[in-house]
């Protein structure tokens, strides 16, 4: 099969011509939470005008695990959902109704509008709130046009594709006023913030060193074309991205899928697995050291320009992190002058051992703690006009590590960041590589 371009299709103006319109109908729009018929809520509900009516964009396996969280928050309902592909808003209407049904204890439930063009959901002034779980390419877009038309947003992680657009999304959040959550649900295990309170109060000593093991950075797209199906809109998937050539490994057509789909690996839609689990790891990292509103300020690539770890970072107090494989999977390792610290999904656990067990004391740092569910954190933000555990300040800068890790390894030289600024010094060719020119879709 060729690699060639697609054609556009028959749809791409219309595409076009609903997100402009949106765009300009989203300064109108005015949330409201619906009053849904009683009837429908069945057992164990909450009064219909105490509920966050939520949409759900991007219906992969992602946002499916994500839908059972919200659909067990009886504070939430969700009423609609959006993919380019048939089969995947077929699957999720499904699913979210009968799993209704079911809690309920109600024969049958009927309340998920399904679309293919996500600003259609958006412009419905009855959503409160929307969970994006689409490919990176889409993540900022789609936030931003959300937060215009009045929705709070559960966006997932690595939070940006660009380090520009996390810029334009944290300046667009203050100016609506919506809650942000970042889905770097890590922060909501005790493990990880128990091994954070540790670090952030010097049980380790003096800190000198960080090691964090993820994935390798981003490619450019190298899969061989494939038969498109006639269930997707694949103008749409591809969206701000290039066009590229269609292959299953990219975008399955189904979730019953046994693999996570390959767009994480490239940088047409993706920042390699080094954004993808970085997003979760660096995340940490920042939050171990109270730099949640910064970064490092030095980035040293390897020499090798194949190499795909090895790249060292500094932060502006001397901290030295190294994306490094340090044989225990993805995961972190602090290293101070009492003892060193790792943790991951799997293991957390000290050098010296005692170390771990460690009491806080009266006038140690307490982190935030969202019982455990990243989800209901965010739910409660809502409520509450607070901020939420992860907020769009924190999403940004964990994504902006991967991103300017990216361009390291790419470039294969040192770079100064100034994180205040956020841009590089001196370096012309790094930064026009902070943002792309998004495709016409």
């Amino acid at each position: 099969m060729s690699n060639r371009p697609m054609k556009k299709s028959k749809n791409d103006n219309r595409t076009t011509k609903g997100r402009r319109a949106f765009l300009k109908r989203s300064g109108l729009a005015i949330g409201a939470i619906t009053i849904l018929p009683r009837h429908v809520l069945g057992r164990g509900y909450v009064a219909p005008n105490d509920k966050i009516n939520l949409g759900f964009i991007g219906l992969g396996r992602q946002n499916t695990g994500l839908a059972k969280r919200f659909i067990a928050a009886t504070s939430a309902q969700i009423i609609a959902g959006c993919d380019v592909w048939t089969t995947k808003n077929a699957a999720f209407k499904s699913l979210v109704e009968s799993q209704y049904a079911e809690h309920r204890n109600i024969g049958k439930y009927e309340g998920v509008n399904m679309y293919d063009e996500y600003t259609e959901l958006l412009a419905r002034t009855d959503i409160d709130a929307v969970v994006i779980a689409t490919p990176d390419h889409w993540h900022a877009v789609q936030a931003i046009d959300a937060l215009k038309a009045n929705k709070d947003v559960y966006c997932e992680k690595p939070l940006t594709h660009r380090i520009s657009e996390g810029i334009e999304l944290v300046e667009t959040v203050k100016k609506t006023g919506k809650v942000l959550q970042t889905g770097s649900m890590q922060r909501s295990s005790e493990n990880f913030r128990r091994a954070c309170e540790l670090v952030r109060n010097g049980y380790l000593g003096e800190l000198s060193k960080i090691l964090v093991n993820v994935g390798d950075p981003a490619i450019e797209y190298n899969m061989p074309e494939e038969t498109l199906p006639k269930e997707v809109d694949w103008n749409k998937w591809c969206g701000p991205a290039p066009l590229l050539a269609y292959n299953h490994r990219l975008a399955p057509s189904s979730n019953t899928i046994d693999f996570w789909p390959d767009w994480r690996k490239f940088k047409e839609t993706g920042g390699g697995i080094l954004c993808d689990w970085g997003a979760h790891m660096f995340d940490i990292a920042q939050w171990g050291i109270g730099m949640d509103d910064s970064g490092p300020i030095r980035y040293i690539p390897p020499t090798d320009a194949k190499a795909v770890r090895g790249l060292r970072m500094f932060y502006a107090n001397g901290i030295e992190m190294v994306h490094e494989d340090f044989d225990r999977g993805w995961g972190v390792r602090f290293i101070g002058s009492e003892g060193t610290l790792d943790v991951s999904r799997s293991y957390l656990d000290t050098n010296p051992e005692n170390l771990l067990s460690a009491e806080l004391k009266d006038s140690d740092v307490r982190l935030y703690n969202s019982s455990g569910n990243h989800y209901q954190d965010w739910l409660d933000a809502i409520r509450t006009k607070t901020q939420p555990l992860c907020d769009v300040e924190t999403g940004h800068r964990s994504s902006s590590i991967c991103n300017i890790a990216n361009i390291a390894y790419q470039l294969g030289r040192p770079l100064n960041w100034d994180a205040e600024e956020q841009h590089f010094k001196g370096d012309a060719e790094a930064n026009a590589l902070r943002t792309r020119k998004n495709r016409a879709y």
